[in-house]
């Protein structure tokens, strides 16, 4: 049996897109490998065919056939390939790109996108070939001089999305066992949704597990425990992982002081982010910078 893990694209920005927000791909064995992204601010939408196992928060599911699932930026999740033979399409797009105007509804509230929601459909033959003929569609338009064509890419993808909230979610889902198992996947789903950091003017909130524990309505004690015995690492570790790994991209990909960084990840002064990032990294921040 064969196992792909698919993680989440890397080194990939808005000025990649053939559109401003927005990409659509081929992926299967006979095509190109599925891009990888460093940063989660792209929702995802895609068509599969094959074995596949889906961790999405706190839930998963094993599929066998056609499926449609919706990754939603600020929900963890990750995507084994079990299958010899796979195939599909995925696009990728950022909210803006789908909202014209700000009375548009926000993706926020999406039956698909939202944390509660079932991101994962079967399809069935019938529905396979329609929702293949619209990413085929997208794939040629992406590629036309088409002056309206961000439009009419736009009119895809909802439709998409309303003929999937016609559909029945699979509700195949499997549960984590026990309590730690529950309490470290709704801890690392809060984590992520902290990133990624928009604006350099609103500091991280949450920096340190007596903050997540808060959240969570449990004893940091317990938070403490549940994630050690579930992940082998630390409450902490996971924290310091995560904004190290934010603060490497916020070098690399903006144009942000390097004391407007250590703000937004909730550093008061530049001295304290410069000694925990070279504490934690062997370097300083500025060597990221080019």
């Amino acid at each position: 049996m064969k196992e792909n893990t698919i993680s989440e694209p890397v080194d990939f920005t808005t000025s990649d897109l053939k559109l401003k927000g927005f990409k659509v791909y081929e992926a299967g064995n006979d095509c190109h490998a599925i891009p990888t992204y460093n940063r989660r601010d792209f929702y995802k939408i895609c068509i599969n065919t094959g074995q596949n196992i889906i961790q999405y928060a706190d839930r998963g599911i094993e599929t066998d056939g056609t499926i449609l699932f919706f990754g939603n930026p600020h929900i963890p999740y990750s995507w084994e390939i079990t299958s010899e033979s796979y195939h599909g399409f995925a696009c990728v797009f950022t909210e803006e790109f789908l909202k014209v105007n700000d009375r548009s509804e926000s993706l926020h509230e999406c039956p698909l996108f939202k944390i509660s929601g079932t991101p994962i459909f079967y399809l069935s033959a019938e529905q396979k070939t329609f929702i293949t003929s619209l990413f085929q569609k997208m794939i040629v338009e992406q590629d036309t001089d088409y002056v309206f064509k961000d439009d009419l890419i736009r009119n895809y993808i909802n439709l998409i999305i309303h003929e999937s909230m016609k559909m029945q979610p699979s509700e195949n889902f499997f549960k984590h066992k026990n309590a730690s198992a529950r309490i470290t996947s709704l801890f690392l789903e809060l984590l992520e949704r902290q990133f990624p950091i928009e604006t350099k003017d609103q500091p991280l909130v949450l920096k340190n597990p007596q903050d997540y524990a808060q959240n969570l309505a449990v004893h940091v004690n317990h938070l403490n425990r549940s994630v050690k015995e579930i992940t082998g690492k630390s409450t902490t570790a996971h924290i310091t992982e995560r904004i190290i790994s934010e603060a490497k991209a916020l070098l690399q990909h903006t144009d942000w002081s390097i004391a407007d960084i250590g703000y937004s990840l909730g550093f008061e002064y530049p001295s304290y982010f410069n000694n925990y990032f070279k504490r934690l990294t062997g370097t300083v921040p500025k060597s990221l910078r080019m």
